[in-house]
């Protein structure tokens, strides 16, 4: 720079950019992404017989049982992203009327067609229904239900929706390779899956489905996402008797990452969210587009 004829030390062309803004969960939920949610319930005979006290599908006159607890507590919350309010409630593990015959993916409604409920209530209406018709037995396998729900998520891909499976089990899983394929083949589709361990089995193997420490893999195929969250429901049991705080910690941890595993795979897809709906000049006013109330999905953001 001493120099009087000294221009520069060179120069940088920028030959382009790109300003990209980072697209969060309410995005989607304003722009129209429904969550399409499914419940599992284990029908196995490790929960024990559900018309003694000791078992975990005992169905006490005067308090929810375990499985009715972790259904309401995530229940409550999701419900709200769904604009029908029409939920697909399945069983496994258990032996079917009239013939006996075990099935790993029956509804719990009954209805071979059609095995949404309505609501969280018709949940547990039908989930009471079906514990009084079929016989607790087993083994205890995952993948049928995880394949249900995803040929279900596989159908709609545009980013509409997006699928959760919530799994409610007492035991040690059977079908571990077959479930372990079914999710690395899910984790390209717009679904999460949720499971809620309780009782007091070691829980060792759904810790291993959870990946967050390690990926999981199926026939040498990595997962694309981490898409399991895996809790046990003992480590939420209030020893006061406070089941409102309790429940909501567990709804609060259990749903934490579906936010971050939605934009995972919208952004992966190249899915942008829709603008929300408008009123134009020759339709009637529309209701602006409703945020669901404050819940873990949205605090985690």
């Amino acid at each position: 720079m001493k120099k009087k004829k000294y221009v520069n030390s060179g120069t940088v062309t920028l030959l382009s950019f790109a300003v990209e803004s980072e697209c969060t969960f309410l995005d989607y939920i304003k722009g129209g992404t429904q969550i399409n949610f499914t419940v599992a319930i284990d029908f196995t005979a490790s929960n024990g017989n559900p018309s003694q006290s000791t078992s975990l599908h005992y169905m006490s006159p005067y308090q929810l049982n375990a499985y009715a607890l972790a259904l309401t507590a995530v229940g409550e919350i999701i419900q709200h992203y769904d604009s029908d309010k029409m939920f697909p409630a399945l069983g496994f593990g258990a032996k079917l009327p009239p013939d006996g015959r075990v099935s790993h993916e029956f509804p719990l409604n009954g209805n071979q067609e059609n095995p949404s409920c309505c609501g969280i209530d018709g949940i547990l209406e039908a989930y009471h229904h079906s514990l009084r018709t079929v016989q607790l037995y087993g083994p205890t396998n995952f993948a049928p239900v995880v394949t249900h729900v995803a040929r279900n998520a596989a159908a709609v891909q545009d980013g509409s929706q997006y699928s959760v499976l919530l799994i409610i089990t007492d035991g040690v899983i059977s079908d571990m390779a077959q479930t372990k394929e079914a999710i690395v083949n899910a984790a390209k589709l717009p679904m999460s899956i949720i499971i809620i361990g309780v009782g007091q089995a070691e829980f060792d193997a759904m810790v291993e489905l959870d990946g967050d420490d390690v990926r999981i893999s199926s026939r040498g195929k990595l997962a694309e996402r981490d898409i399991v969250q895996f809790v046990p429901f003992r480590d939420y049991v209030d020893r006061t008797g406070n089941h409102v705080l309790s429940m909501a910690r567990l709804a609060r941890d259990v749903l934490a990452e579906i936010p971050d595993q939605l934009v995972s795979y919208m952004k992966a897809q190249g899915i942008r969210p829709r603008s929300p709906p408008t009123a134009t000049a020759r339709s009637p006013p529309q209701s602006p587009a409703r945020t669901p109330p404050a819940s873990p999905l949205h605090t985690h953001i």
